[in-house]
């Protein structure tokens, strides 16, 4: 499997903010999904379904884990740009998209918004750091093995 230049750069610029991530308003360690008080992380679940929402201030930019499950995700207050491989799209809510799976992306808030993600559970699995290794890869080294 080739990765996308873009890919290969995000990856870069990640790594180099995790170098900072003692700096105020860098957060993330590259080993799992940011929830503190600037990036609050909800949680629900379904009969086979789990929804993670995400509220994002204005300003703020999210780096996101690479997507091992195809999904849906949906803007439901505010603006961003998003771009995946090397294309920026402007979202303004309410919208939603698919989430190819191996998407990685990086978002750019331009107004405070609630962010949601919906991906299948068909297992109903509730701890949460068995769903994060399920749907996520953390680097692209963890990615390629999960996808030989």
């Amino acid at each position: 499997m080739e990765l996308s230049k873009f890919m290969q750069d995000l990856t870069v610029l990640e790594k180099q903010l995790i170098t900072h991530n003692n700096k105020k308003g860098i957060y993330g360690d590259g080993e799992s999904l940011v929830n503190n008080e600037e990036f609050p992380i909800e949680h629900d679940f379904e009969d086979q379904l789990y929804m993670r929402k995400m509220k994002m201030k204005a300003g703020s930019v999210v780096i996101s884990a690479i997507h091992e499950t195809d999904h849906f995700w949906f803007l439901m207050t505010g603006r961003i740009l998003v771009n995946t491989n090397g294309e920026i799209i402007e979202h303004v809510s309410p919208c939603y998209e698919h989430s190819a799976k191996g998407a990685k992306r990086i978002i750019y808030c331009l107004e405070d918004c609630i962010f949601i993600n919906i991906h299948k559970n068909p297992s109903n699995e509730k701890n949460l750091s068995i769903l994060e290794k399920q749907l996520y890869s953390f680097t692209i080294e963890e990615h390629l093995e999960k996808n030989k």
